[in-house]
């Protein structure tokens, strides 16, 4: 028998801030917030995905600032978009 141990993580699907309200902290407070509570109701992980193609440089450097790194990669919606998946350890 073979055992393993399965990962407990939470996946954020979106995070959007008001154009009007961005550079103001609030998603930095979001996911400071998000990251506490998983780590609280015990995930050992925060997961999420951003899209490569076309690509969204902004969340990437906001995530990798945060300590993301890249987990894996899909193209979804026949073929229209490629995405990573990034994970932060908790």
């Amino acid at each position: 028998m073979v055992s393993r141990s399965v990962d407990r993580f939470l996946y954020v699907d979106r995070v959007i801030v008001a154009e009007a309200y961005r550079r103001h902290g609030i998603g930095r407070l979001l996911y400071a917030h998000l990251l506490e509570r998983a780590g609280e109701l015990g995930h050992t992980r925060v997961v999420c995905e951003v899209n490569l193609d076309p690509p969204n440089p902004v969340s990437d450097r906001f995530h990798a600032a945060l300590g993301f790194v890249e987990v894996g990669r899909a193209t979804i919606e026949n073929g229209a978009k490629t995405v990573r998946y990034l994970a932060a350890n908790l």
